[in-house]
């Protein structure tokens, strides 16, 4: 299909949309008043009559003005969006048969798209608190859709307000059992996407699709750990993996992640580790699903992501949480300023550090929470012989030995 024809597609689907949208916003007033009339009816019978007439025309009146301050607005948009969608489309059949420069087309279009918006909007609606006597419904539902498991919840499902409270619902004390035969455990519950040594700054995200890890992590100028460094911010790419490392002899490794949306969504330490920094890159919002991650590469270096950088028995470590679409927002438990998924920075700013006091965290401890599906990558220094029990593509559960050996403070720090 030619861009003429995508662009034509997109002004016809555009107008079609503007011209049912007014139809069907009365359609939306109608169902609200219906559900108004019936929750006036079961709830709040003792009032008169003329009061729930009064609330079921309060609720039309403010229905009509929403629909209508947006029923122009919403078709330009998925109009637009749509445009974006079919380029992406055309490039990438193209692309199956033309490699080459045509990629970072596709990519453009792709982040094109205005997913940063529509993960707000999700967020707010996931945000909105939902009657008592349909949470369990709900719930129930997405969790056999999304096969969740509901038994290891250590709370009723009517307590949960909202989708986002249900996202991070607790678990019962003993549903995750803390490895004590290692000092490094899976941050989270999810699928491990890769693992292994970083032997250069092109650093696997899946097999076959790599991301740049200076620009993931940003210039090595954290406080008290670039002493010791061997590169300089301008240095050459690969030696800048060189340059994390503590003690020379160690090797730098990586754990990534996947969470899907019927995961446990909270997030814990990985072991015993000290954090001096937190450094927020604002990005992107596009999706970090693990078909996505096979053929855009540097994904998780355009997202969003909250780094934290510090020190463990082993040496450096940096423990990233990566936002994706419709992720409302990402929150971290011992760092309250930190706020995700905002409006755009202004133009030049990439990224924001805040430095802490020797910030100390516990094996297994709670550390954060996706208000959604996300990806958890972990880096940190270890000795050669370090070597993971897991395997790529498993299902991994918090708390679970990532390797079967301890490492000593002395094999690690200089």
């Amino acid at each position: 299909m030619s861009i003429s024809k995508i662009s034509k597609l997109a002004v016809e689907v555009a107008s079609y949309e503007a011209r049912i949208t007014y139809k069907c916003s009365y359609a939306v007033i109608r169902s609200a008043k219906k559900i108004v009339t019936s929750i006036s009816g079961q709830g709040v019978r003792h009032q008169s009559t003329a009061a729930s007439s009064n609330e079921v025309q309060r609720t039309e009146s403010s229905w009509r003005s929403y629909v209508r301050r947006w029923q122009w607005k919403i078709p330009l948009g998925l109009g637009v969006s749509l445009l974006a969608v079919l380029q992406w489309r055309y490039f990438r059949k193209r692309h199956e048969t033309n490699k080459g420069p045509i990629e970072g087309l596709m990519v453009e279009c792709y982040c094109s798209l205005p997913l940063r918006i529509t993960s707000r909007v999700w967020g707010g609606f996931a945000s909105l608190e939902l009657p008592v006597s349909i949470r369990s419904t709900i719930y129930s539902f997405y969790a056999k859709i999304f096969k969740a498991n509901l038994d290891e919840i250590d709370a009723s499902l009517t307590e949960f307000a909202s989708l986002s409270d249900f996202f991070v619902r607790p678990l019962k004390p003993n549903a995750r059992t803390i490895a004590q035969n290692t000092n490094m455990v899976s941050p989270s519950d999810g699928k491990v996407l890769h693992f292994g040594p970083v032997t250069s700054c092109r650093v696997e995200q899946v097999k076959g699709m790599t991301y740049n890890l200076q620009h993931f992590l940003g210039e090595p100028n954290w406080p008290d750990i670039d002493k010791n460094s061997k590169v300089s911010n301008k240095g050459i790419c690969d030696d800048y993996v060189s340059g994390l490392l503590k003690n020379p002899e160690n090797i730098l490794y990586q754990l990534t992640i996947y969470l899907a949306p019927g995961d446990y969504h909270r997030f814990h330490s990985p072991a015993d580790w000290t954090i001096k920094l937190r450094r927020h890159f604002q990005g992107k919002l596009l999706s970090v699903n693990p078909r996505i991650a096979s053929w855009l590469p540097d994904l998780f270096s355009l997202n969003e992501r909250v780094v934290y950088i510090g020190e463990w028995a082993g040496g450096f470590m940096a423990y990233a949480a990566v936002g994706a679409t419709n992720v409302g927002s990402i929150r971290v438990f011992k760092d309250q300023e930190l706020v995700t998924n905002t409006k755009k920075w202004p133009k030049g700013k990439n990224s924001e550090d805040t430095e802490f006091q020797d910030l100390k965290v516990k094996k297994g401890e709670l550390f954060g929470e996706f208000r959604m599906g996300s990806t958890i990558v972990l880096l940190f220094e270890a000795p050669k012989d370090f070597e993971f029990c897991t395997q790529v593509g498993q299902k991994i559960k918090m708390g679970e030995g990532l390797s079967e050996c301890n490492i000593t403070t002395g094999r690690g720090f200089w």
